[in-house]
């Protein structure tokens, strides 16, 4: 994993080894604001950068201030807030500073500084002094006047070029789209002359022509990484959009259509045929062109689609654009109903000028903007996936692209979208609020027109909502059908905002017969609502399964509903139907606790871990002696306390620390839950009186392994070890249970369950990503390590193969690690999979066309879950906000479909004698501290003077 931006800078610039520069160089390089830096010039930014980390609320500096420093966002984002008096509290934010932006140049002139900077969040910045900076600047002027913005650095002006006649959107061709497209004509010529020829229509001959339709098909023919005509179409519009393909009448759209386009060489009279030598090269570059126009593609497509005017953008078109918007960060938090919405292009050199009343709402797609104050110069620059509309005055740099939501429209979506709320108030108070949205014009089986909207719930109180969703459900769907994705979500994400002592009342509440109405009414009313509670009880309990076991109340409320339903079926016959499905829940026997230890699972298929469970583990002591607890997984810590005191004979003022491999030490807090499975991969656990705490140390055997295991695994296929590892990567994913996301984003803690299917399952991906390293850096012989490297290629493939993406960007990282990465005979390719541009859509979208079984990519799934909880409320004006739920279980669901198909191994392989590959991938010994990888990286291959 990167290393936290703290520890990178965890010694100050003169006590920094080479080692430390490597792992700040490393982890600059992915920043926006660094990655056109010089290598020199970031070189010399590693050796002087400080680190600072500021809560939100923090004023870095005044408008006014004379500066000391420059900085760069590395996480969080800050607010940009000027006025025209002095006075500070008149002043507005006119935009905010994201990841990858950097500012405070005026330090070079010591010029007062324009604006004030007010942290929006939990930051983390790299700061350089005024003395380094300006020192930085003398040396590398060259370097820097392109990257900074005036006035300090060279305003970057478009050179005139000249429209070319077939008026292209793009003057002038990249090198690497004109030379895709030289490749692609030539493969026709080669494989598909027919495909290029003279063509005739309404008595017009178009000399030298191909059609869209077919261009599409052959594209989707000759390579795997073509999904779909919606793909292929994208990838012809990034050589139309450059000028290497044409539409004969000079349309900028490409259409899967019968249409008539050119390539750019056919445009001469008597273009020459390709050589047998040109031909050949074709043949070898093709794949390697269809990966590059597959990554480029999407954002050509949509540049393609934005370029439209709305009123002839279609539903797939729609439907495309809203897929893209998700991955922007400034439009993360919107609902989808805003997001949907009519956006168009606009390029220009000002996009709109101090003074000017404001029109128009920006989000920056590709390049960057600087924001100018008259008379004070450039105060920051935004970059790509931020947003701006509330700024006193922009000015574009060039090349930058934005969408662009006109003022109207956006006024007409905020009064859609408040016609379109209904709100529910008791004694003048909000308790539910929904909003009507397009649910598609659709006939039923019995030919009835379905509605043409629905309501869904924004947000509400638990009782409200649960309330809204008993009445709104649909009996006639069967239990096995998704009778509402909503209330699927409401079961699933209840837990947050309902808890089962909550619930289980409120469930009983709503059971009873009516008091009022005549017999029958009575009758027809409690039969319906009571079938829709005994519905939803059954549904909450399949989603929890065992889980309810370890719940007394939820077991207690269970029983006392059976009995209830059971009593009613003298009265009510119909309900009988629902009663033995309920009886065989309610009966289900309790399983007998099993042991669970994280070290000897080498033969047996693993089991899901239950907090109840019990565990085996060991508990060092400060002379690194042990004692050995057997507790409850889910076990606070001051239960693990209470444990290791008994052991001891007393536990006056103990702590329990979690020590790692390389030394990092975290005190665990009392009320922290399931702390075995969260060790890192060589991870322990310590307990001392809180003064002894500086006194540990970690245990040699944390170390790690001082010798290879590639003399063993070099005899293994590499398809064999992928096998293996699948299954076993399969089991653990199995185990993980749906709710187990949802503990983890929000805080187990406040559950008191535990995470442990959860956790292992990830400190596998870190396991399997340091085996790479360590097995690599242990390798002394040169050509062995080349072999290595090539044999980890292979194994990520074949994982690849199999539909385990955890393990095979496991392996992609391990690679790319800084200590593998370094050495000059590293000859890994590049997996166009792990490219993370646009929130890593590459891989998303080749997920989506995937059918399970899936391992999916798990910290990406973390991370989406994650980012949706920081970024949205869980309470908005004390109701819940439902909608947040919503976009938590969608991600969740994710899961639930990758395991929709059982993962049956291959038989062929399963069936030889895999028992050494199938033990060898199972116990894994690596080494996990990085500093001590890249040391090892430098002894094979020194740095060079």
């Amino acid at each position: 994993p990167i290393p936290q931006s703290s520890c990178m800078f965890e010694h100050l610039p003169l006590e920094r080894s080479s080692e430390d520069v490597d792992i700040i160089f490393t982890r600059l390089k992915e920043v926006k604001a660094f990655e056109k830096f010089h290598p020199n010039l970031l070189q010399q930014i590693c050796l002087c950068g400080y680190y600072e980390n500021l809560e939100k609320g923090i004023t870095l500096f005044r408008q006014g201030d004379i500066g000391t420093n420059w900085y760069a966002v590395l996480t969080g984002s800050l607010d940009v807030k000027v006025s025209d008096t002095s006075n500070h509290q008149d002043a507005v934010t006119i935009c905010t500073l994201g990841i990858g932006t950097a500012f405070g140049e005026s330090i070079l002139d010591n010029t007062p500084r324009h604006a004030t900077i007010v942290t929006r969040e939990y930051s983390e910045l790299l700061r350089i002094e005024q003395k380094d900076f300006k020192a930085l600047w003398e040396k590398y002027r060259q370097y820097m006047s392109g990257l900074l913005t005036p006035p300090y650095g060279t305003p970057l002006i478009e050179p005139h070029i000249p429209h070319r006649p077939t008026k292209t959107i793009t003057q002038v061709p990249s090198e690497k789209i004109l030379r895709a497209g030289k490749i692609l004509r030539n493969t026709i010529l080669s494989r598909a002359p027919h495909m290029i020829r003279d063509r005739k229509y309404h008595l017009k001959t178009y000399r030298q022509c191909c059609v869209g339709t077919e261009l599409v098909d052959w594209m989707m023919q000759q390579s795997p990484c073509v999904h779909s005509r919606t793909q292929a179409v994208g990838m012809w519009q990034v050589l139309l959009e450059e000028g290497v393909l044409n539409h004969v009448d000079q349309e900028h759209h490409f259409q899967d259509k019968y249409l008539f386009y050119r390539f750019l060489d056919d445009e001469c009279e008597d273009a020459p045929l390709p050589t047998e030598e040109e031909k050949k090269e074709c043949d070898e570059e093709l794949q390697d062109t269809m990966l590059l126009l597959s990554q480029i593609g999407p954002d050509a497509h949509m540049r393609m689609i934005l370029r439209k005017p709305p009123g002839q953008r279609t539903v797939d078109d729609l439907e495309f654009i809203y897929e893209e918007l998700l991955h922007i960060k400034a439009l993360s938090h919107l609902s989808t109903t805003v997001s949907i919405f009519k956006n168009t292009t606009h390029h220009q050199k000002g996009v709109f000028n101090q003074g000017e009343e404001g029109t128009s709402w920006y989000i920056i797609l590709k390049g960057s903007v600087n924001v100018v104050i008259y008379g004070k110069g450039v105060v920051c620059t935004l970059h790509e996936g931020d947003d701006f509309g509330k700024l006193a005055l922009v000015n574009d740099a060039p090349r930058a692209a934005s969408i662009v939501l006109h003022k109207e429209d956006f006024n007409r979506i905020l009064r859609d979208v408040e016609a379109n709320t209904v709100r529910l108030k008791e004694h003048d108070q909000d308790v539910l609020v929904l909003e009507k949205i397009p649910a598609g014009n659709r006939v039923s089986n019995q030919g009835n027109s379905q509605p043409q909207h629905k309501y869904i719930v924004m947000s509400g109180t638990p009782e409200k909502i649960l309330e809204h969703f008993l009445e709104t459900m649909r009996l006639e769907a069967t239990l096995n059908e998704a009778t509402d994705s909503v209330l699927n979500d409401f079961i699933m994400m209840h837990c947050v905002f309902m808890p089962n002592s909550q619930l289980c009342p409120a469930l009983m509440a709503q059971y009873p017969f009516p008091s009022q109405g005549t017999e029958q009414e009575k009758m027809d009313y409690a039969l319906n609502n009571k079938r829709r509670v005994i519905r939803l009880v059954l549904q909450w309990a399949a989603l929890y399964g065992d889980l309810l076991q370890e719940d007394e109340a939820a077991m207690a409320f269970l029983e006392e509903f059976y009995v209830s339903v059971s009593d009613d079926t003298r009265m009510i016959a119909a309900l009988k139907e629902q009663l033995p499905e309920l009886e065989k829940i309610v009966k289900q026997h309790k399983v007998l606790l099993q042991l669970f230890n994280t070290s000897d699972d080498r033969t047996q298929k693993r089991q899901p871990i239950r907090g109840s469970d019990e565990v085996l583990f060991k508990v060092y002591c400060i002379d690194q002696t042990y004692t050995t607890i057997r507790v409850p997984v889910s076990s606070s810590v001051k239960e693990v306390i209470s444990a290791v005191a008994d052991k001891l004979g007393s536990g006056e003022g103990l702590i329990i620390v979690k020590m790692s491999s390389g030394g990092e030490k975290v005190v665990l807090k009392p009320h922290d839950v399931s702390v075995f499975t969260t060790l890192s991969v060589n991870g322990r656990l310590f307990a001392c009186p809180r003064d002894q705490f500086d006194s540990l140390a970690p245990l040699p055997e944390q170390e790690g392994p001082s010798t290879g295991t590639v003399g063993t695994f070099e005899l293994m296929s590499s398809k064999d070890l992928a096998h293996q590892m699948t299954i076993y990567d399969w089991e653990l994913f199995n185990c993980v249970h749906e709710l187990e996301l949802i503990y983890h984003t929000f805080g187990r803690h406040n559950f008191k369950k535990t995470t442990a299917n959860l956790d292992l399952f990830l400190r596998r991906f870190n396991e399997i990503q340091f085996w790479v390293v360590t097995e690599i850096c242990l390798c002394s012989q040169l050509s062995k390590r080349v072999q290595l490297l090539k044999k980890y290629i292979k194994i990520a493939a074949h994982c690849k193969e199999y539909k385990n993406l955890n393990s095979f960007f496991a392996i992609i990282m391990g690679l790319s690690n800084v200590a593998v990465s370094r050495l000059s005979n590293y000859l890994i390719s590049l997996f166009f999979l792990k490219d993370p541009s646009r929130n890593h859509r590459a891989y998303r979208l080749t997920v989506a066309k995937l059918d399970p079984p899936i391992i999916p990519f798990m910290p990406l799934l973390i991370k989406d879950m994650t980012f949706t909880h920081e970024g949205n409320k869980t309470f908005t004006d004390n109701l819940v906000n439902f909608e947040k739920m919503r976009m938590i279980a969608n991600t969740v669901r994710t899961v639930k479909f990758c395991r929709s198909q059982s993962f049956n191994p291959d038989a062929a392989l399963t069936n030889k004698n895999h028992q050494d590959v199938r033990s060898y991938v199972r116990q894994l010994n690596v080494i996990d501290n990085q500093r001590t990888l890249s040391q090892m990286s430098h002894r094979l291959e020194p740095r060079r003077a």
